[in-house]
């Protein structure tokens, strides 16, 4: 039986990630090399953001990715809850 994929459990696309930001793919790349987005999950030579991460990133505020990063291991040592 085929489990059906939650929302949150999805990657997404860089024209997936600008639709949600209102934003263009080539913007949503600009961003990735400035290091203002979370960083993408790289499968083969496809480039994906969790949609997860991408939400939980916005309800953060939408910080830099150093200071995304930061916040994330401070979340996973202390136990916050994911």
């Amino acid at each position: 039986m085929v489990e059906k994929v939650k929302t949150q459990d999805r990657l997404l696309s860089a024209e997936a990630v600008g639709k949600m930001l209102s934003l263009s793919r080539r913007q949503i790349f600009r961003l990735n090399s400035s290091g203002k987005i979370p960083a993408p999950i790289r499968i083969g030579g496809a480039v994906r953001w969790s949609a997860a991460e991408i939400s939980a990133w916005l309800a953060a505020g939408a910080p830099d990715r150093r200071t995304w990063e930061a916040l994330k291991q401070e979340r996973d040592r202390d136990g916050w809850q994911k």
